[in-house]
């Protein structure tokens, strides 16, 4: 698989005031190659919102390299770099500039200059891909919070990028608007391939991962697979993280004694597990 981005040794320090800097990424080297999802988790304070800036352009590190698409980030590239990438911040009302869900779809592309017989089937297809194509002259206020969500990963599918970067994106959803939006996007990494890079405080968004980076007080911590850094959960506890609930509940029925295979992920693995174990002989 390709290189789309990477860190290479890179530093970060906000000068808070002149007798007390702050380092908020301490020497940061990772890789996200094509087709990946990455999950970038930490407590707040941790490091992975500076990352995120540092990974769009709206910082430049003092020391190390960002490198997306294979071209250093810097002023003279930020733009054609940018132009590939798809960002979701995580209040989707700031994002909205349309009337109606299309023509909030259609700004960008607008702007990019696309010709409007192009820009038609592109707005409908972004939002057909989030299931949101019912919604083409609804007005974006009047949609639950996943949905808007979800049309605003339809306007950055509009411009058919390379890499989607989700910054704190589900953050401010409930349970429900952050399965749809968790759903969604793993649909999308699937069945296009797409390469999704996610921001994110939330343990049970990372189980759809391919692999988790843990920030910690700027430095990076640890990375592996899902279920390799939640091997470690007394760590993660320990730095302020919470586990996924089905995993909490796993440990604690071993714990008293219910025989369990291994540990479980997710609330649909461990109720399967028990039914057929322990309850439907």
């Amino acid at each position: 698989m390709k290189e789309i981005l990477s860190l290479d040794h890179v530093s970060y320090t906000y000068e808070s005031d002149e007798t007390n800097p702050r380092k908020a990424i301490d020497d940061v080297s990772f890789t996200v190659r094509d087709g990946e999802w990455i999950a970038i988790v930490g407590h707040n304070g941790s490091g992975k919102s500076t990352l995120a800036k540092l990974m769009i352009g709206l910082l430049f590190p003092e020391e190390g390299e960002v490198n997306v698409f294979l071209e250093q980030l810097n002023a003279d590239t930020l733009w054609s770099i940018r132009s590939k990438m798809g960002i979701v911040f995580q209040n989707p009302d700031n994002q909205f500039v349309g009337s109606t869900v299309q023509d909030d779809v259609a700004f960008s592309l607008e702007n990019n200059g696309v010709p409007f017989e192009e820009m038609v089937p592109r707005v409908y297809d972004s939002l057909a891909q989030v299931k949101m194509e019912g919604f083409l002259n609804h007005e974006p206020h009047h949609l639950s919070g996943g949905q808007k969500q979800r049309v605003a990963i339809a306007g950055a599918l509009a411009m058919q990028p390379k890499l989607l970067i989700l910054d704190e994106a589900t953050s401010m959803l409930d349970p429900q608007g952050r399965d749809e939006v968790i759903r969604v996007v793993d649909d999308l990494k699937r069945t296009t391939g797409l390469t999704v890079l996610s921001i994110t405080h939330d343990l049970e968004e990372v189980l759809r991962a391919d692999r988790v980076i843990v920030m910690n007080k700027g430095k990076l911590m640890m990375t592996g697979k899902p279920e390799e850094i939640f091997a470690h959960g007394e760590e993660l506890e320990a730095i302020g993280l919470d586990l996924p609930f089905a995993y909490r509940v796993s440990k604690s029925l071993r714990e008293h004694g219910v025989q369990l295979q291994g540990e479980h992920m997710t609330e649909e693995e461990l109720v399967n597990e028990l039914w057929t174990s322990h309850f439907n002989k």
